[in-house]
């Protein structure tokens, strides 16, 4: 079975972006190429449970293990040293990259305390776009009474537009709440 968000692409979003841009053929139309999930956890240098229990999480909401990242540099400030855990990521594709924006657009981010809507400033000039969370409670799998501390993450969506323009409207069209 297709993914909900993934029918409405080929559905509704190929056919509204070809009349917009003029586009001559379907495969023309920019698709979202990955979703990245990325997570730092600051304090996993004096507590190593934390990069655990944060993996858990990420694991959960993604639904893929997540790649432990490591320190590539010591910085003593910090008391941080060379190859110590610092955080995680993962890399959404295909159906697992649109259930996880289908999720994020119709149940997380509408959890969000007095949210008006996403920034749709927030391009990179190559139409991918990048959205910061500051807490990761605000998606269903996670139990608020079971998380030690939140975190926040930044999600970034690939997309294969050339500009921030044919970006905003193919997110736009698949649902992405922009404030206006």
């Amino acid at each position: 079975m297709m993914a909900r968000l993934k029918t409405k692409y080929s559905n509704d979003v190929i056919p509204a972006m070809m009349k917009e841009f003029s586009y001559k053929n379907s495969m023309q139309v920019p698709r979202l190429a990955k979703i990245t999930l990325n997570v730092g956890v600051g304090e996993a240098t004096q507590n190593a449970k934390a990069i655990d229990s944060t993996v858990a999480e990420i694991t959960a909401i993604a639904g893929q293990k997540p790649v432990v990242t490591r320190a590539k540099k010591a910085i003593a400030n910090f008391k941080l040293r060379e190859g110590v855990p610092i955080g995680c990521m993962v890399t959404l594709r295909r159906e697992r990259m649109y259930e996880f924006l289908d999720r994020l657009i119709h149940v997380a981010l509408p959890r969000v305390r007095d949210f008006k809507g996403v920034s749709d400033r927030s391009f990179d000039g190559r139409g991918n776009y990048s959205l910061g969370l500051r807490e990761q409670i605000i998606f269903p799998e996670i139990h608020a009474d079971k998380v030690e501390k939140p975190r926040g993450m930044t999600i970034t969506i690939a997309t294969t537009a050339k500009t921030d323009q044919e970006g905003r409207t193919l997110l736009k069209l698949m649902g992405m709440p922009f404030a206006s």
